[in-house]
């Protein structure tokens, strides 16, 4: 090897010298939006403990009949069964993003990739969820009338209007549940997502 060929290789590896700190700093830009998600996410899951501990004891606290009780506690049987299978899958997913591989960007478009279909996870979670949450609170509503109500439906004029206006009703509290699940998943993951993106992107440059 001659002095020419030293000194391309020399300048080889210089210039590949400065290129890795610039790639390796955008890799480690990813950090602070995978910090927010986890820190969102730890508290979210907090709190929808505590919302299903509260949930529980709804019967002691607006003192259901037994009757009432015992059929609640059937459909919050149900309901947990729910929870437990979402929440499961969002607890190994914040582990994950615990020991997240962002060294390369095949890693961190993977992370990305999970972050995506948790997203999907969690609006799913949501949308499952709501026709119990309906019902719980129909019951606490109705839990002092459930024989007037009864005696409404069962006369078929006043009951098929009073069965129409609560489809139309639980078709609304659907849209709404909707458009507010989708802002509440974009506010508090989808804009990191798209941060994490962005660096996904400049890699690619």
């Amino acid at each position: 090897m001659d002095f020419d060929d030293i000194q391309k290789a020399w300048n080889n590896d210089h210039n590949n010298e400065i290129k890795l700190p610039n790639n390796l700093e955008k890799l480690q830009s990813a950090n602070m939006p995978l910090d927010k998600i986890r820190k969102n996410l730890k508290n979210e899951f907090i709190y929808q403990v505590l919302a299903i501990v509260f949930i529980g004891c709804i019967p002691f606290l607006y003192n259901f009949t037994d009757l009432l009780a015992t059929a609640f506690y059937g459909l919050f049987a149900l309901f947990l069964v729910i929870c437990a299978y979402f929440l499961v899958k969002l607890f190994w997913f914040y582990k994950r993003l615990n020991t997240p591989n962002t060294s390369t960007k095949d890693n961190l478009y993977d992370t990305y990739f999970d972050i995506r279909l948790n997203m999907e996870l969690y609006k799913s979670f949501t949308y499952s969820i709501v026709p119990f949450a309906l019902a719980f609170a129909a019951m606490i509503i109705l839990k002092d009338h459930s024989q007037e109500i009864v005696d409404v439906i069962l006369n078929k004029k006043s009951g098929d209007f009073i069965l129409g206006g609560l489809f139309g009703m639980f078709v609304g509290v659907m849209i709404s549940v909707g458009f507010m699940t989708e802002w509440w998943v974009n506010y508090f993951y989808g804009k990191y997502a798209k941060e994490i993106r962005k660096i996904i992107d400049k890699l690619k440059e």
